[in-house]
């Protein structure tokens, strides 16, 4: 499970690119009870979405020329230089250079080999987010790819992931965590782009703990967003929904079903 006590390859950090931020704003503020709070000017308009005082998500308005709207996710790393290398050896891309975020970090943002877009977080003085989890936070992540095998080498290789095949009824999920890590410390799941019927091109898609998905996703809907996948209850896993907000960038929200044990 997701957690903010952050090591290398987990998850740390996610932001929002939209060409509307305070429209943007508006719609998560409304779904997740996020308030925007703006950074400084010399960080151009980039800002933190809290939750209860606690940074939830990040985000900034971004135009055509740095892709359609979408969220990023990042991952943990103890040397962003290094990691960028390791991409490029990889087949992946570096799209962005590491650079500095004044004291609080130094990031990068990279492509895998299938061209799928993540960032890596350096951290200084910012570790990380401050919730996850809980809703109205981050709580689980899968890319979908073409090829499953040449993601999990990549993404080994890059960030030290290592997979686990779980049993779910119908197949076998792969699942994504730290390296070193047991079964408790899984984050996400790689899913093979052929089985589903509503994604057709690779991405890394995040996913929000909500106390009701029915009423998430009809609350998405009435405030301009798209239901993607109506929210369904799956075995063991709990009900999911997958939306898009106003401006197109995709997520999916999910009431967990509570743990065995």
């Amino acid at each position: 499970m997701l957690t903010t006590r952050y090591v290398t390859g987990a998850p740390n950090w996610i932001d929002l690119g939209t060409p509307d931020i305070d429209g943007a704003a508006s719609f998560y503020g409304a779904l997740f009870g996020w308030r925007f709070q703006p950074g400084p000017p010399e960080v151009g308009g980039y800002g933190f979405f809290q939750l209860d005082g606690r940074t939830a998500a990040a985000g900034m308005r971004t135009g055509p020329e740095q892709g359609p709207p979408s969220w990023t996710v990042y991952f943990q790393t103890p040397d962003a230089d290094a990691t960028a290398k390791a991409a490029e050896q990889a087949h992946g891309a570096v799209l962005m250079q590491p650079m500095d975020v004044m004291d609080q970090g130094r990031m990068a943002i990279l492509a895998d080999k299938a061209g799928v877009s993540f960032g890596i977080w350096q951290p200084g003085r910012n570790k990380g987010l401050d919730v996850v989890q809980e809703p109205g936070s981050l709580c689980w992540l899968e890319l979908y790819t073409p090829d499953q095998p040449a993601a999990a080498f990549f993404y080994n290789a890059v960030l030290g992931l290592e997979t686990y095949g779980v049993d779910f009824p119908g197949g076998t999920y792969t699942t994504l965590n730290p390296a070193g890590g047991t079964e408790d410390a899984m984050f996400g799941g790689i899913v093979p782009l052929a089985e589903s019927t509503e994604e057709t091109e690779p991405y890394w898609l995040p996913y929000f703990e909500v106390t009701d998905t029915e009423a998430v996703a009809a609350k998405a809907a009435e405030l301009g967003g798209t239901i993607r996948m109506p929210a369904t209850d799956i075995e063991g896993v709990g009900s999911v929904a997958r939306l898009a907000d106003p401006y197109g960038a995709r997520f999916a929200v999910i009431k967990s079903a509570p743990m065995e044990g």
